[in-house]
């Protein structure tokens, strides 16, 4: 009887063991379950993670993995390549901690014992502070400033490299993890450091593909810009003349060009004042890249502020992709504008802005860009004049005017007429396969004492459509160009240079029976696009009768 209750009693013993051991396995599977679940919830956070959300994720990762490893406290610090600083670190605690922070940014000099450990790829675990050793009393002293008792923290290596290292603690109790808790807390660090590392690779990714469209952008419009420079280097580009008028232009070109100082170039239409600004850039220390060019007469003005600074997407109801403007292009290089008088007051402020501080926006964003530019100016008009009638800024005029080169008419300098027009006829020859290989006393008589009111534009054009014109070997004059008198200078006084410019339009559009465009058309002899013409007759108020209008 006794032997049977002993057998029986060992049977309920084993039985209860078993039942031990199927609880155990069931606590143990019903666990590696939950550390699966929150692995899983982890990897699909970070999985559909955007970059640009990446701290709110990461502190919600951080986060989750406290509540299931029943800590107040986790965080990750990635190190920099020398391995003295942090360049990366998130953290998340349950109780506000913001000192955290400043004691992980420098973990050689205040964690020296523990960067020490998982720099060697070791992990580590203590109970309290008092448990480390005396060689750690930095970091005990620390974990004592921020009231952390236990902590546990694994190195994080890419290959053979480490990378960072994460950590938990806690705050008011004592704890120690075993060897398969400190496996789960390492395979968390690695998922976290992974989609942190990830983030920044795609951070590295964006900016150089930014750099990258930056560039392509540029390499666009620099060949644009190199396109309109072999049109212009195929043709007539070389400043000509020995005049003391013109040897005084030379002269000041020499002394400026070096400097980055901007430039204000005046005189009368056809004067040359592109080759000007184009011979101080050539002989510049920005000659290595294109010079830019904008004509303010020929935009209307609810488009030359795009023009210059750029638009984005969407800024206004015909941009339907970004433009870069053309003082981005224009960075490391030189700027010409061209008839900077005829500049809009609203658009002149953010270019005195530009000119002071060297930034500007693009329309439609708010983001400043910085830009090294020289600007180069040209005007026919008398912008003091324009000051006194409010049509341009003075602060502007001050900033733009601090070298100022004045271009001579080709009625001061008669005798460079003849270099001109003897490299015209050349030019317009080979050009146009002519066999024109003198010039007669009688036509060069003719030339210079015209006073060609149009500049050496105008001798340029007359020359061309008499080369076009000639049969022989001798040139013959197509136009009729008698000689004129010098315009009274007490008459020439009252008059503006707006009213000067819109005198000798009309001349022309009487000469050219009111013709615009064409071989014979009044935009020909300008020297002058056909749509500008048509801009200034209609801004200079240029009108008559109906039966009479400007033809096409």
């Amino acid at each position: 009887m006794e032997e049977n209750i002993n057998t029986d009693h060992a049977r309920i013993k084993a039985l209860e063991k078993e039942i031990q051991e199927c609880r155990f396995i069931k606590n143990s599977l019903l666990d590696q379950l939950k550390f699966e679940k929150v692995l899983a919830e982890i990897s699909f956070l970070f999985t559909n993670m955007p970059a640009s959300k990446f701290d709110e994720f990461l502190k919600k990762g951080l986060r989750r993995i406290g509540d299931f490893l029943k800590v107040p406290l986790c965080s990750l610090s990635l190190l920099s390549e020398d391995k003295q600083s942090t360049y990366s670190y998130h953290s998340w605690a349950s109780k506000d901690l913001e000192k955290l922070g400043e004691f992980i940014q420098n973990p050689s000099m205040l964690w020296p014992w523990s960067t020490n450990k998982f720099l060697n790829g070791e992990s580590y675990q203590i109970r309290s502070p008092a448990d480390l050793p005396p060689e750690a009393s930095v970091d005990r002293a620390n974990l004592e400033r921020l009231n952390v008792n236990s902590v546990a923290a694994v190195p994080l290596s890419v290959g053979k490299s480490v990378i960072g290292c994460f950590s938990i603690g806690t705050l008011n109790s004592c704890r120690t993890w075993s060897e398969d808790e400190m496996k789960r807390i390492q395979i968390l660090g690695e998922v976290v450091a992974n989609a942190a590392v990830r983030k920044e690779k795609e951070v590295k990714i964006q900016e150089a593909f930014e750099e990258i469209q930056k560039l392509k952008d540029q390499l666009k419009a620099d060949y644009i810009y190199l396109r309109e420079e072999i049109d212009f280097e195929s043709g007539f580009h070389q400043m000509i003349g020995q005049s003391p008028a013109i040897k005084e232009v030379f002269s000041n070109i020499s002394q400026i060009a070096p400097l980055d100082t901007t430039v204000m170039i005046l005189g009368e239409s056809g004067t040359g004042k592109e080759l000007v600004a184009r011979a101080i850039h050539a002989a510049g220390p920005r000659k290595n890249r294109p010079m830019v060019k904008v004509n303010c007469a020929a935009l209307p003005a609810n488009l030359i502020e795009s023009e210059l600074f750029g638009h984005e997407k969407g800024a206004f109801t015909s941009a339907e992709d970004r433009q870069v403007g053309r003082f981005e292009v224009a960075h490391g290089s030189t700027l010409f504008l061209d008839e900077i008088g005829e500049l809009p007051l609203e658009s002149q402020s953010k270019l005195l802005r530009v000119l002071q501080e060297g930034e500007f926006e693009r329309l439609g964003s708010s983001k400043t860009i910085k830009v090294d530019v020289r600007v180069i100016a040209a005007t026919n008009r008398n912008l003091e004049e324009e000051i006194k009638n409010g049509h341009f800024r003075r602060d502007l005029w001050y900033r733009l005017n601090i070298y100022p080169i004045m271009v001579p008419p080709l009625r001061e300098r008669t005798e460079d007429i003849v270099l001109l027009v003897d490299e015209f006829v050349k030019r317009y020859t080979r050009k146009m396969g002519n066999t024109v290989k003198r010039i007669p006393c009688g036509v060069m008589s003719v030339l210079q004492n015209y006073q060609w009111p149009g500049n050496i534009r105008e001798l340029e054009n007359v020359i061309e459509r008499a080369v076009i014109n000639t049969k022989g070997t001798s040139l013959q004059l197509l136009d009729n160009l008698s000689p004129k008198k010098v315009p009274d200078e007490g008459k020439m006084a009252d008059l503006t240079l707006e009213e000067v410019e819109r005198n000798h339009i009309l001349s022309i559009l009487t000469r050219t029976n009111w013709r615009v465009s064409g071989s014979k058309g009044a935009a020909l002899i300008l020297g002058v696009n056909p749509s500008t013409l048509c801009y200034r007759i209609k801004k200079l108020g240029i009108k008559r009768s109906s039966k009479h209008e400007p033809q096409p």
